[in-house]
């Protein structure tokens, strides 16, 4: 599914793009579950499935999903890419909480 010009500057204003949203480690960005995605057969599994269900009701960072599930990390990155490509997901930067104002 390709994205329009909409999604794209979107993306872009939010600070995040396909590919982007899983390279820092998995820890600072969370991911939610806006409405079910299209998935391809790879995708399928039981294992996909309990996390997009999970998502749907908090938010989860990659780290979490690489500790708790079996989906293997490159797996788990082309997910997240669809997801965030797809506009199925919220993508939050939750580094920069917590930390005092200046």
């Amino acid at each position: 599914m390709a994205s329009s010009a909409y999604d794209t500057l979107y993306r872009w204003a939010r600070g995040t793009t396909p590919g982007e949203a899983t390279r820092n480690g998995g820890e600072a960005l969370v991911y939610r579950l806006r409405h079910w995605p299209e998935l391809p057969p790879v995708h399928r599994t039981a294992d996909v499935y309990r996390a997009l269900s999970l998502m749907s009701n908090r938010p989860v960072n990659r780290g979490w999903f690489l500790r708790h599930s079996r989906i293997k990390a490159r797996e788990l990155d082309r997910l997240l890419d669809r997801l965030v490509t797809q506009g199925c997901v919220d993508v939050v930067d939750v580094s920069n909480f917590g930390r005092p104002a200046r």
